[in-house]
């Protein structure tokens, strides 16, 4: 009897039901296409060849695991049914209340929706911000490794990288582990993918170690010499490698491998640009290399608008402090009065003198500008303040910054810049920029990275180690654990060395002494007498030019600026009786009377800071038992003071 159209029919729906029931039991996909290499028992890492369009991610599950999620999902919907099976006469009830008031009904589902929407939404937004960093990670890591390793490997691109791809998101850390699962076949060269594993996640001294036997074949990546994990003075061998650095080029901290990793201001960069953010670790990065600086003779200019950055200089023998915006601006036009004099002077000695013998032009001077991005705003807005009628637009201090990066490393002025965003407008411009060839990077973000240091590719990750930074130069990159100094340890550096004998910095108040000629520059720093040119702190107003102009020459002398200038305004726009009231020397209790009485809170407060604070200034002589001071220097330190102290009253 031949087989109807209806039974063959009835036959085909039985097998397809009766393989619709085998593969729900087996685990596998109920459309019958299997598109990982994925088993009953085994999860899957890979998409299998030739098959196309997005796989989800089921396809990557075990057989078992689909099994459990299927029978968990009918036991759900039977339970449901049953429970509303076993109550008709509620149900019958729910349905006639609902038909004899619809209005309620749909108010209860008008609520019930936008219940459920808001939180369906902040559970998004939730997810969303809790998943960011993971997204961004593997848009910028996981998902181009697996890019430049599909093909090598034989595995389909379309392959979910996080299935055979386990690369922790803190994978640049020192005891962080790589694993990469690899086929089975291993048709393919080890060396290509190990190369392509180091340039994609940009790493350096790591180890492979592969496991080629099994089912179970993988690569284990993790770094097989590392920075140390911390850096003190106390460590072994630190302070003797401290001792023997070059005076030009101080130790930033060491390397994979114990390596020393520093800059030579002579032969590397001129000026050093360290790049942020908040908690960084900035200060302690300037800390260790001023601190060096000061040890061999350098003198240090501080320009510190935050006031506090930089405690432990306070005092330190060659440390001039600028705490004030006014004092800021006419110490960098000072500094740069200073480079034009050497400039000059490294015109009139001979090439192999001035490579020979670079102290001739005077001693170096190491310019710590601290927070670019604030002190160049307040700057502008100071400029802006105190310019005449005729003072060009742009801010004199602004141009002097940019006259000294541009001056070279012969004239030893050396700028340690400091910023939380060093984009071309903060500094003063991509010219201004391009002078800083020694870039230190912390806890920097791929766009600054790109901003700074395109050069250097591929792009590490950035470390949450405190201390780890990147150093950058000759434009290559090494991972660098920085010195940390206490501010009792880089005070005691400071002390010890060339300053040792209580040096300080340059001062104001002694007559100019007229610079050594060019043949005899023995003692070319003697700070105890020599002092900045006296050419006005500012760029004089159009009315006071011919005036200037018409004026002798003063002698020039080797010095730089010092932080002991006149009051917050210019020198220009100072009156002659305040600065002969400056000139005053008085007793404490009658230059508190008459000058400070506004600015200390007590005169009790300025006694006991005569003998607990090392910046108050020293007399300037006696009368009888009583000390008398310069009024400028007290009325000076009270307003350079740190804001926190309790006995200072609020100046602004």
């Amino acid at each position: 009897m031949a087989q109807t159209k209806f039974d063959k029919q009835v036959e085909e729906s039985a097998e397809s039901i009766a393989l619709g029931i085998g593969r729900f039991l087996a685990g596998r996909p109920m459309d019958g296409e299997r598109k990982t290499d994925a088993t009953f028992w085994r999860k899957g890492t890979r998409v299998l060849p030739k098959v196309e369009g997005k796989v989800s991610r089921s396809s990557y599950r075990a057989g078992w695991q689909r099994l459990v999620f299927r029978i968990s999902w009918l036991g759900a919907a039977g339970g449901g049914a049953y429970l509303a099976g076993s109550h008709p006469d509620t149900t019958a009830q729910t349905v006639r209340d609902v038909w004899e008031n619809p209005e309620a009904a749909v108010t209860a589902a008008q609520t019930g929706g936008i219940g459920l929407v808001s939180a369906t939404a902040v559970g998004g937004v939730a997810y969303g911000l809790a998943t960011r960093k993971r997204r961004e990670f593997m848009r910028e890591w996981v998902i181009p490794l697996h890019e430049a390793l599909a093909v090598p490997l034989g595995i389909s691109e379309l392959t979910d990288p996080r299935r055979y791809l386990h690369v922790p998101r803190n994978f640049s850390e020192d005891d962080a582990e790589i694993r990469i699962d690899v086929p089975t076949h291993m048709r393919f060269s080890e060396d290509l993918v190990a190369d392509l594993i180091k340039k994609k996640l940009a790493l350096e001294n790591v180890s492979f170690t592969w496991r080629r036997a099994g089912k179970d074949t993988h690569v284990i990546v993790k770094k097989r010499q590392a920075p140390p994990k911390m850096l003190r003075l106390s460590d072994p061998g630190v302070r003797e490698t401290l001792a023997k650095m070059p005076e030009s080029a101080p130790l930033i901290g060491f390397g994979a491998g114990k390596k020393k990793v520093s800059v030579d201001l002579d032969a590397d960069s001129p000026h050093v640009l360290i790049s942020a953010g908040t908690g960084g670790g900035k200060s302690t990065i300037l800390r260790c290399i001023t601190c060096q600086f000061i040890h061999n003779g350098a003198h240090a200019f501080v320009l510190d608008f935050k006031r506090i950055s930089h405690s432990w200089a306070r005092g330190v023998p060659g440390v001039t402090y600028c705490r004030d915006i006014a004092e800021i601006h006419d110490a960098l036009i000072r500094l740069a009065q200073e480079g034009r004099r050497r400039l000059t002077l490294a015109e009139q000695l001979a090439d192999d003198v001035l490579d020979r013998e670079p102290w001739r032009v005077g001693p170096r001077l190491v310019i710590l500008l601290e927070e670019v991005n604030a002190t160049m705003a307040q700057l502008k807005r100071y400029w802006a303040k105190i310019r005449e009628t005729g003072d060009p637009k742009t801010s004199p201090a602004v141009d002097a910054l940019a006259e000294i990066l541009f001056m070279g490393r012969q004239v030893r002025l050396h700028v340690l810049l400091v910023a939380q965003s060093a984009t071309a407008r903060a500094i003063g411009g991509p010219e201004m920029r391009e002078n800083f060839a020694t870039r230190i990077l912390v806890r920097y973000t791929l766009n600054a990275w790109r901003m700074l240091v395109p050069e250097v590719s591929p792009i590490p990750m950035p470390s949450d180690h405190n201390g780890r930074v990147q150093v950058v130069t000759r434009g290559r990159a090494q991972e660098t654990q920085v010195l940390n100094l206490s501010n009792e340890e880089a005070r005691a550096w400071a002390m010890s060395g060339v300053h040792s004998t209580g040096t300080t910095g340059p001062s104001l108040r002694e007559p100019p002494v007229p610079a050594a000629p060019a043949d005899d520059f023995a003692d070319a720093w003697n700070t105890s007498s020599l002092e900045f040119p006296t050419a006005p702190l500012t760029e004089p107003p159009a009315s006071s030019r011919d005036l200037i102009a018409e004026a002798p020459d003063l002698p020039s002398s080797p010095v730089v600026p010092a932080a002991d200038v006149p009051d917050t305004t210019a020198a220009t726009s100072l009156a002659p009786a305040a600065l002969a009231d400056d000139d005053q020397a008085l007793g404490l209790r009658e230059a508190y009377d008459k000058h400070l009485s506004e600015i200390v809170a007590s005169l009790d407060a300025l006694r006991r800071a005569r003998h607990d604070d090392p910046e108050f200034p020293a007399p300037v002589g006696k009368s009888g038992a009583a000390f008398l001071y310069r009024v400028g220097d007290l009325k000076k330190w009270a307003r350079n003071r740190p804001r926190a102290a309790s006995d200072i009253a609020d100046l602004d």
